[in-house]
């Protein structure tokens, strides 16, 4: 490797903040399972005081998180809605945070039944044009917080454009990055000054943890978050950044697959009869296709599809047998749920219509298994319908 040469994003992934144990030699990083830590003296000790402020195997995958995404620290909390929360513990009352108008029902609950009673703002505009961004701005407006693509009918937002946006405005920009993955999608280096992750989803990869990460583009904004972890506690055990640590070594791969199989089931799909229609940016008929391949370096294993009814989408979810009926995604298992009763419930029926959100739409995160098993058990299942 040349001098001063960025290593590569696999070459990240398995090494930063995953060096071999000093003590002992180990390959995988030990799990600090400790509560306190023992000083030689009074105000001397080994970097490390109490477990809620600072951890070394948390430390480990904040390092390594921040590498694969290109910030210059990253903060890791209990889940990803724990993370979502930190960032609007960064706000005051009064101010206002621009939103996209399709964001997952969790963090919408987050901010119009918990924020907005503490005196936060919000509003919600569609950001796949960034003209809707800058007529939504307003004085008192601190961030803009996007999903792109979003959950679930994967719309897409111009990170380039609309940070530009907020550069002019001196706003910053939030970027949930979670369908992508850092491997696909780099936010920051589009612009953005935060992206979040929930670690359940990619970054772990098997779907045995629950965690979330805030990356920093700024020095003072981690500074910030470091001090909320302190202060609010919502941190991951270290036994969770273990896990993501484990998984991420194997996360480009990972997603190599997901997007080959991702791709082979979207085309099968919107091929099939008995489905009316289908969300998958990779497709050439999206509508910001083009958008994708230019700010994406794939599409992925996140699709969406209508079924027509709530019915159907009922007979077919009853029928699957390779693909899990359940929430969550971007385990290695395919995992397949329906949006209006599970991640977007809270919405409403009125909610989810305003944003396009159906009883007939089915979710499917791609899994990693062969892909000619996962066909056989949508065709079969849609068969039922």
């Amino acid at each position: 490797m040349k001098k001063n040469k960025m290593p590569g994003f696999s070459t990240r992934a398995i090494h930063v903040g995953q060096e071999p144990d000093t003590e002992t030699g180990a390959v995988a990083p030990p799990i600090f399972a400790t509560s306190t830590y023992v000083q030689e003296e009074i105000g001397k000790h080994k970097g490390y005081e109490y477990a809620r402020v600072s951890n070394p195997t948390r430390d480990r995958v904040e390092q390594n998180l921040a590498a694969l995404e290109g910030g210059t620290a990253a903060k890791v909390f209990s889940s990803g809605m724990a993370a979502i929360n930190a960032i609007a513990s960064l706000l005051k009352s009064g101010d206002h945070v621009l939103c996209g108008n399709n964001l997952y029902g969790g963090t919408l609950r987050l901010f119009n039944q918990v924020w907005a009673e503490f005196g936060l703002q919000f509003s919600y505009v569609d950001t796949s044009d960034p003209r809707n961004v800058e007529r939504g701005l307003n004085k008192n407006t601190r961030l803009v917080f996007i999903e792109t693509p979003t959950n679930p009918l994967m719309a897409l937002t111009d990170i380039r454009a609309v940070s530009e946006v907020c550069r002019k405005k001196k706003v910053d920009l939030v970027v949930d990055n979670t369908f992508m993955s850092p491997y696909f999608q780099q936010p920051l280096a589009l612009g953005a000054d935060l992206v979040v992750h929930s670690t359940t989803k990619f970054l772990n990869g098997h779907s045995d943890g629950l965690g979330g990460v805030v990356v920093c583009k700024r020095a003072e904004q981690a500074e910030r978050l470091a001090f909320l972890q302190k202060a609010a506690g919502a941190i991951l055990s270290p036994f969770e950044c273990w896990l993501i640590l484990r998984g991420v070594k194997t996360l480009a791969v990972r997603m190599q697959k997901h997007d080959e199989s991702g791709r082979r089931v979207a085309k099968f799909l919107a091929n099939h009869k008995k489905v009316e229609k289908v969300f998958y940016p990779g497709l050439e008929d999206h509508p910001q296709h083009k958008l994708a391949k230019q700010q994406m370096a794939g599409f992925g294993g996140m699709i969406s599809f209508e079924t027509g009814s709530r019915a159907r989408a009922n007979k077919m979810l009853r029928k699957v047998r390779v693909c899990s009926l359940g929430e969550s995604l971007g385990g290695v298992e395919t995992l397949i749920s329906h949006p209006a009763t599970m991640t977007h419930a809270a919405l409403g029926e009125k909610g989810r219509r305003e944003i396009g959100i159906t009883d007939g739409l089915v979710r499917i995160s791609v899994g990693i298994e062969d892909v000619e098993d996962i066909l056989e058990d949508l065709d079969q299942a849609l068969a039922g319908m």
